[in-house]
């Protein structure tokens, strides 16, 4: 389970880089403010996953 999730952080933290950088390239060249709301929603909820992700894994790595 700790290897799975050896490969599983990285990619949790790279989607919230890619939704986060969607996001601000939808706002610099002055895209609808509702897909920038859906998409700093859907960064919130993947950096929460990612968080309880990394958190098991330190967890395991304890044990």
């Amino acid at each position: 389970m700790s290897n799975f999730l050896n490969y599983l952080v990285p990619v949790a933290i790279g989607l919230v880089a890619l939704v986060l950088l969607g996001g601000l390239w939808n706002m610099m060249r002055g895209g609808s403010a509702n897909t920038s709301q859906k998409l700093m929603r859907a960064r919130v909820i993947l950096q929460f996953i990612a968080i309880v992700l990394m958190m098991a894994a330190l967890w395991l790595m304890g044990r």
